[in-house]
């Protein structure tokens, strides 16, 4: 009896080691055993983000700086940071095993007074004090061997939908060292008066100063390395991101140009416009009035983007309409053409647009998406960034009309539409050119000293890149005047004040055109809350109910003032104690059914939600006893299948 127990003891002290060993081993051998069965995938990393990791020629430290101490002191504000953060970790470590070892995490808890807590401060890394000595970090800083810094001062919860993209964006930008460079291309003055430091003393002398660059290309100076491209271009290049404004009366040679960029993958903004404010001529009025045309497009290239934008229509909305005057004096009024976005109006699905709130847009045109193959539609994938409300629509009007003092009238003459209309665009996928077949272009004809007669000019043809090996990407804008000086920006005694977000949306599509182009690819990790439908739906019956239950009352409440103000105008001199006792009962009629209405209104919010409440009460029970249940059902068919066997061993001992 002694020995069976000893040896039971024993066995169990084996299986127990057995089972600890087991689950050491799987817990070290099946790290990189993963499977995401999110319906958004939100913890697997994306095509881009792998292809950034799979072009690391260094490799990078993450420091995640996590105050998870403090955030159990903290209120129920920062525990909230508790999943998010496991979500971050859970994040980062995917980065780890698909770098091949390029990649190495640190997770830090800062403590108050310790090197750790110094080092997320020289980091720039957000602090939110929590007690007088504790403070809360939450954020990431990526550094590479050779001492480049970059971090995310902190992760907000409104860029949860982008942290795989604000992290890979930190990745490609740490280990890209060199400046990059943005060319201008434009028919408007954007650049400012390139003169010499002795042309500009004589015009100072004169009594003229040369006109500086808009106020946007000083912000792009701040971080880029700009450069004027000339309208006689036949070849761009030595550029990261062409920026193309108010293409006006290009020529061939330089659309071809323009191209040739896109289609070859250069990174493109164009910005066209049915009727350009900022481009009207100053003349004085000692001057012939030229005719001047303020528009401009790109109809022959965005063809090939899938996208068109009509002559002379623009983009109105009644509810964005703000006041204003298009000429000095003007009385100030509301114009159908002058546009201010909110935040519904921008696509929160791309890093582009996601954080904006407000652009001022002046006589936008209107992008629509042309009929394309099939074939095409799948090399190409075009996105609407900037758009109207629901209620917006495309209104037409000449230049003239436009720009008459009454521009009012044409508000008068809007109507209310029934979807957005949309104002940007960006166009992503494998591109087709325009000229796949080149073009001619004529050049200076060598020297020829013995023929005077020989042409100054002769013709060379240039040979075209027809179709887009890699992945293209070009950002289409209908309005040039929503980062103009004029709109953008004000002058005041405190200096350039800016307004709205006119010019963060061109920042934004520099520096996200910027990035790698598997970068650009990336798309938000969607939203994390699931919709309730079966909740919503009941909901949205039972809000029926009420409103139409509202609208009866409202109307019996008419019927009886009008039939109260009906006994009033008939009475009679002499009958006034009579009508007031007819109002008085009136009333009280009035206020019982008022009050019998009210109670129904009560009982259908309340049948409301007994319906949520049961419905809750029925999903929480399944979650609760849905794993017992299997478990159960498990049992009993291992019972019967046992119970089986047993008889049928039994029959077959009793046959032998």
């Amino acid at each position: 009896m002694m020995n069976r127990t000893v040896r039971a003891i024993v066995a169990v002290v084996f299986i127990l080691v057995i089972m600890f060993s087991l689950i050491s081993i799987c817990q070290n051998v099946s790290k990189s055993w993963k499977v995401d069965i999110t319906e958004q995938r939100i913890y697997s990393l994306s095509n881009g983000t792998k292809a950034i990791l799979g072009k690391l020629n260094q490799p990078i430290t993450m420091k995640l700086y996590y105050s998870s101490t403090a955030a159990i002191k903290g209120p129920d504000q920062i525990r909230y940071f508790n999943n998010y953060y496991k979500f971050v970790r859970l994040l980062l470590e995917e980065y780890v095993s698909a770098s091949n070892g390029m990649v190495k995490l640190e997770v830090i808890d800062p403590r108050p007074y310790s090197d750790d807590e110094v080092a997320a401060m020289r980091y720039g890394l957000k602090k939110f004090p929590i007690t007088q000595e504790e403070n809360f970090f939450f954020g990431l800083v990526v550094q590479t061997q050779f001492g480049v810094e970059k971090n995310i001062p902190f992760f907000s919860p409104s860029r949860q939908n982008f942290v795989e993209y604000d992290i890979s964006y930190l990745v490609d930008t740490a280990i890209t060292r060199q400046k990059k460079r943005v060319g201008i291309l434009s028919s408007l003055n954007i650049m400012g008066d390139e003169v010499s430091p002795y042309m500009a003393r004589m015009m100072q002398l004169q009594g003229q100063q040369p006109k500086g660059p808009w106020n946007i290309v000083k912000q792009f100076r701040l971080q880029y390395e700009v450069r004027s491209i000339p309208k006689d271009v036949n070849k761009i290049e030595d550029i990261d991101i062409l920026l193309v404004v108010h293409p006006r009366d290009f020529s061939e040679q330089t659309l071809f140009a323009i191209d040739q960029f896109a289609v070859n993958g250069g990174r493109t903004i164009v910005c066209v416009d049915p009727f350009c404010v900022a481009d009207q001529p100053k003349q004085s009025p000692m001057q012939m009035q030229t005719e001047h045309n303020p528009s401009s497009n790109l109809e022959k290239l965005m063809v090939n983007w899938g996208l068109e934008m009509p002559k002379d229509t623009y983009a109105g909305d009644r509810s964005l309409a703000l006041e204003g005057a298009m000429r000095a004096g003007d009385r100030p009024q509301r114009i159908i053409g002058f546009l201010e976005t909110k935040p519904e109006c921008f696509n929160r699905n791309t890093p582009m647009t996601s954080e904006l709130n407000q652009v001022r847009f002046l006589y936008s045109g209107v992008l629509k998406q042309m009929q394309m193959s099939d074939e095409d539609k799948k090399l190409i994938e075009r996105t609407p960034l900037v758009i109207t409300t629901s209620k917006g629509n495309s209104w037409m009007a000449s230049q003239y009309e436009v720009m008459s003092p009454d521009a009012g009238s044409l508000m008068k003459k809007f109507i209310d539409g029934t979807e957005p209309v949309a104002m940007a665009y960006l166009v992503t996928g494998k591109f087709k050119s325009a000229f796949p077949n080149g073009i001619d272009i004529e050049v200076d004809a060598p020297e020829n000293a013995g023929d005077a007669n020989a042409p100054k000019k002769v013709k060379k043809h240039i040979e075209a890149i027809a179709a887009a090996k890699g992945n293209c990407a070009v950002a289409v804008f209908a309005d040039v005047d929503f980062f103009s000086d004029m709109v953008a920006y004000s002058e005041t005694i405190f200096g350039t004040m800016v307004i709205g977000d006119g010019g963060n949306l061109l920042l934004n599509a520099i520096d996200d055109f910027c990035g790698s182009s598997e970068l650009i690819f990336i798309r938000s990790r969607g939203n994390f809350k699931r919709p309730f439908v079966v909740v919503d739906k009941i909901e949205t019956e039972a809000e029926a109910q009420t409103a139409q239950e509202e609208a009866k009352i409202n109307a019996e409440i008419a019927g009886f003032e009008n039939e109260l103000n009906t006994i009033l105008g008939s009475a009679k001199q002499g009958q006034e104690e009579i009508v007031g006792s007819s109002i008085l009962a009136k009333k009280k009629e009035l206020e019982l059914k008022i009050l019998e209405a009210r109670k129904q209104l009560k009982q259908i919010r309340r049948t409301r939600l007994q319906r949520i409440e049961s419905l809750g009460n029925r999903l929480r029970n399944f979650n609760m006893l849905a794993a017992p249940a299997v478990i159960l059902a498990i049992a009993i068919v291992l019972s019967i299948y046992r119970g089986a066997r047993k008889r049928r061993y039994i029959s077959h001992a009793s046959d032998a």
